[in-house]
């Protein structure tokens, strides 16, 4: 067995010294006593001495390291340097592998979110299944980021996942394609004239302005814009800072989000500046068990403040901060410094946000009417003077119960509004 290098020795004393000056503090609130160090030196004497196979220092080191932080929360975790560069790859919104977030469940890796046109996402996996296996490798035992290096692999390569979901009997594999994961970060459209909808798929560096544009885009249009549908349904959060430039470009002014920990850095206050980017225009948010962190925080603000009404199911309830700690060039820790609360002192942390309307996921099928005469069959009857043809419905609509849900709120409010208008003026 070599002898512990002189580097290492200095990384060991790192990670135990705090625990020794707690040790020896005379307290009784000393952290942790003497005696749990003297285990934990034993322990990693033993391993090093007697296991079956002789594991290289530094491996067995970073395994310490990890193993502090797997043990907090799911989403602290040690960052050795392939993961810190992907870390930093998925916020800049091009990287490759599958294109899911996930999180840890127990011993098992479960999808907070698919990621929207990714292999994923096509193969059909959703928020809330269960990764037991990738290929042949049970996922029990590992750690997340060994699980995603395993998810991860060049494009055209293919990974089996074995899955288990609520209310389907048995686990089931899924076969996927690896590829590059490009996110489209915000997409919008006219789904009724007047109408927009804007799609977040994930928050990066550019979704604040890129959202923006596409809410001047649908003002353009020839029909104005009189409603928007903003989905942030399986959006698994990404950048805190771009969450509040999307709250901002509604609300005009007031606090956004604010987050509480233990050191001064971990308190902060996030506010929106003057100035709605729709003037009042109403707005309806839908989200879903996949909406998690800044897509949650986005939807907690617009209730908070009245601004739009949140309509689909309760959200993930990842309401905690983790701060990208670099150890060196290579190496980081990602900790879990805080907790997100809304601007009406709401935890995100394990409740989620309730939509103000609760509209559930549903197959849609169209009745077949029974067939009847009117005017329009009779022969030689009197054309309308109209030529403009009624449109069908935005294929979307048809397919989506949420979103038509979405949209025939925000129709039934435009008439409201419009007939309160009238009436005021005949007064």
């Amino acid at each position: 067995m070599k002898p512990l290098t002189k580097s290492l020795l200095t990384t060991l004393l790192l990670l135990v010294w705090p625990v020794i000056s707690y040790a020896n503090e005379d307290s009784e609130n000393a952290r942790l006593p003497l005696e749990e160090l003297r285990y934990f030196t034993q322990v990693f004497d033993q391993i090093r001495q007697a296991y079956v196979e002789e594991i290289d220092d530094q491996a067995l080191l970073e395994m310490a390291i990890s193993g502090l932080l797997n043990g907090l929360d799911p989403h602290s975790l040690y960052l050795d340097e392939k993961a810190f560069g992907e870390l930093q790859e998925s916020t800049s919104g091009e990287f490759g592998g599958l294109g899911i977030e996930v999180g840890m469940e127990g011993s098992f890796i479960k999808v907070i979110s698919p990621i929207d046109d990714t292999p994923a996402y096509r193969a059909g996996i959703q928020a809330g299944d269960l990764i037991i296996k990738l290929d042949d490798q049970l996922v029990q035992g590992m750690t997340l980021t060994e699980a995603i290096e395993l998810m991860r692999g060049p494009k055209g390569s293919k990974v089996t996942l074995t899955v288990v979901r609520q209310n389907t009997e048995g686990p089931f594999e899924v076969e996927i394609t690896r590829d590059i994961i490009q996110v489209m970060s915000v997409r919008q459209r006219t789904l009724e004239p007047g109408f927009g909808y804007v799609r977040i798929a994930h928050f990066q560096e550019n979704t604040g302005a890129d959202f923006r544009e596409a809410l001047s885009d649908l003002q353009k249009q020839k029909d104005g814009l009189k409603g928007l549908v903003l989905d942030l349904r399986n959006n698994p959060g990404g950048l805190l800072n771009s969450s509040v430039d999307v709250a901002d470009a509604l609300l005009d002014g007031g606090l956004v989000v604010y987050t509480e920990g233990r050191i001064p850095s971990s308190k902060e206050q996030f506010y929106a500046t003057a100035g709605d980017a729709l003037n009042g225009i109403p707005v309806v948010v839908l989200i879903n068990e996949g909406s998690a962190s800044a897509a949650e925080i986005v939807a907690g603000a617009l209730q908070d403040h009245h601004r739009a009404v949140l309509l689909g199911t309760s959200s993930f309830g990842k309401g905690s901060v983790q701060t990208v700690i670099p150890l060196g060039a290579e190496r980081a820790i990602k900790l879990t410094t805080a907790r997100y609360y809304t601007p009406n002192k709401r935890s995100i942390q394990a409740e989620g946000i309730q939509p103000d309307i609760i509209v559930r996921p549903a197959e849609i099928h169209l009745l077949e009417t029974q067939k009847q005469i009117k005017e329009a069959n009779l022969t030689g009857h009197l054309s309308s003077g109209n030529d403009k043809q009624s449109a069908d419905k935005d294929d979307l609509l048809q397919t989506d119960n949420q979103l038509y849900e979405a949209i025939n709120l925000l129709q039934g409010l435009e008439i409201f509004s419009r007939n309160t208008s009238r009436a005021d003026a005949g007064q």
